[in-house]
């Protein structure tokens, strides 16, 4: 509850002060808090590995735009060779695979699942594969 107090017909020498206190009322009830749903994200690490295939790719001029979903379930890296045209690729983290077929998965325009796995790293071999792993 908040008052509020104004200052009714003070002067400056006057001594005596009327105060109208005024009721402005309790906050209105909220519905109870619902659970937001969480929203699945590719970390900082996933996205230097994505980012640095697409640098190269984008170097080479094979590919020219991106995009990025984060939904409830999965998130989605769409890659296009145009603007207006279907993505050339997708990769996809979905952790509900986590623990059976690999949270990582790479897809053609098609809709064809190229490679899936639990290492990204590895999954993205798919779109460069002049480049190895070394170490």
């Amino acid at each position: 509850m908040e008052l509020i107090g104004t200052v009714q017909g003070r002067t400056p020498n006057d001594r005596s002060v009327s105060l109208a206190l005024v009721h402005a009322g309790d906050a209105p009830a909220s519905p109870a808090p619902t659970k937001v749903p969480a929203i699945v994200a590719f970390d900082r690490k996933e996205l230097n590995l994505i980012l640095a295939v697409y640098g190269r790719k984008v170097g080479q001029g094979e590919w020219r735009d991106y995009a990025m979903d984060f939904l409830r379930d999965r998130a989605v890296f769409s890659i296009y060779a145009r603007v207006s045209e279907r993505p050339l690729f997708i990769i996809e983290k979905t952790p509900k695979l986590r623990n059976k077929q690999g949270q990582y998965a790479v897809t053609n325009q098609q809709g064809r699942i190229l490679k899936r796995g639990h290492e990204l790293s590895l999954v993205l071999r798919v779109l460069d594969p002049d480049l190895v792993v070394v170490g």
